[in-house]
């Protein structure tokens, strides 16, 4: 997967073929790593860290839209960063998804 320095701008992380469906994966945008989930054919972006304890959340297992962090079950909304389950109570932050051709590009939250 690649990685580039651009922030606040869309930057091409994977193809579309690169993940599977469901699948999840993490990839760089600029110094800040995000994880990346495909579902029913669309994707979503997040954090990676879990906000509860900053587990790693693609090591987790991805059950519909619905991502469970590995460290203590916290259960997050791949699609909005809503927290569905304790331990975590802060949502994750989200960052736009948008593909183009057979490439995926992501653009980090303005509000980081």
């Amino acid at each position: 997967m690649k990685s580039q320095s651009v922030a606040h701008e869309f930057v091409c992380v994977c193809k579309v073929s690169d993940l599977s469906d469901p699948g999840k994966a993490t990839v760089a945008v600029g110094n800040r790593t995000v994880a990346l989930f495909r579902v029913s054919g669309q994707f979503w972006a997040t954090d990676d860290r879990c906000t509860h304890d900053a587990g790693p959340l693609v090591a987790g297992r991805l059950e519909g839209h619905t991502i469970i962090c590995p460290r203590h079950g916290a259960r997050f909304d791949v699609r909005t960063g809503q927290v569905v389950s304790m331990p975590a109570c802060v949502d994750l932050a989200v960052h736009d998804v948008k593909v183009e051709g057979d490439d995926v590009l992501v653009r980090l939250s303005e509000d980081l």
